[in-house]
């Protein structure tokens, strides 16, 4: 999918560049696989307080039931329309059950309207079919990786990404993420074949503050330019260094590469880090 330039009618139209959407063929949704998002909360808590930072504003969604378990094994299914879908990066696709029923999955890259589809052990393996890791080749490109058998896709969900089967070793399978980690999953898990579609996208420049707010993103403020009360960057005559052992974040901790992940329960399933 090309990704279109924009003439520089204004500052904001110069610099920026944008999606042409020439492989969607359905513009409204699915009406019986949509549900409201709710009200928003603009990262507030209970008690009103914002706990998360930047949030807010953005224009209205619905929001598209997505089938990540492809639990109806078996059933053929056939590839009606390809959408755009506002909640996610990757677009998806509205597939049409022998059944007569409707689902919607990710549109992997390749996949095109008319495609037949199946998931289960029996699949081909060809772009668009889900099948157990224990049923593909060492090798194969797959997105939407289960973690736990039946619970559904988890794992390579984005735009553009997909992972790499790289061995099979008794009950569990070897997986290259797109961050370079290795993982070790269940073979019973199931994957989707192929790379997830709208390769383009990390492509797009938003080119003016007026795009990333529709995102629901509010501005962010640089610690360097507080006050020293409310970042432990501020505060200083001019332009100051940070002055510390390392960066901070406004709560005091060290950011920029600092590892957070503390998850004893499941590092046991990385054999390798993606970071060395």
């Amino acid at each position: 999918m090309p990704i279109k330039q924009y003439k520089p009618t204004s500052p904001g139209r110069r610099n920026a560049s944008g999606q042409t959407f020439s492989e969607i063929t359905k513009k409204r949704p699915e009406k019986s696989l949509t549900e409201s998002l709710g009200k928003k909360h603009a990262g507030r808590n209970n008690q009103g307080r914002i706990t998360v930072r930047h949030r807010g504003g953005g224009n209205r969604r619905l929001y598209r039931i997505i089938d990540w378990a492809r639990d109806k094994r078996g059933v053929p299914a056939k590839v009606v329309a390809i959408e755009y879908d506002p909640n996610r990066t990757a677009r998806i696709a509205l597939l049409q059950y022998a059944d007569g029923e409707k689902r919607y999955i990710l549109a992997p890259n390749g996949l095109t309207v008319g495609a037949n589809l199946l998931s289960g052990p029996g699949a081909e393996v060809r772009v668009g079919n889900s099948l157990p890791l224990a049923n593909l080749p060492t090798g194969t490109q797959v997105h939407n990786i289960e973690l736990t058998p039946g619970k559904g896709g988890q794992m390579v969900r984005s735009a553009g990404t997909a992972a790499q089967l790289m061995a099979k070793e008794g009950d569990y399978a070897l997986i290259r993420l797109p961050s370079g980690e290795m993982r070790r999953v269940r073979i019973e898990c199931t994957a989707t074949v192929g790379q997830v579609g709208n390769v383009e996208h990390s492509l797009v420049k938003l080119g003016k503050a007026g795009r990333t707010r529709h995102l629901g993103r509010r501005p962010q403020v640089r610690g360097s330019v507080m006050n020293p009360r409310d970042h432990p960057h501020g505060g200083g005559e001019g332009r100051a260094p940070v002055g510390m052992p390392g960066p901070k974040t406004p709560w005091g901790k060290p950011t920029l590469g600092y590892r957070t992940r503390s998850n004893k329960r499941t590092d046991k399933f990385i054999a390798r880090r993606r970071t060395r």
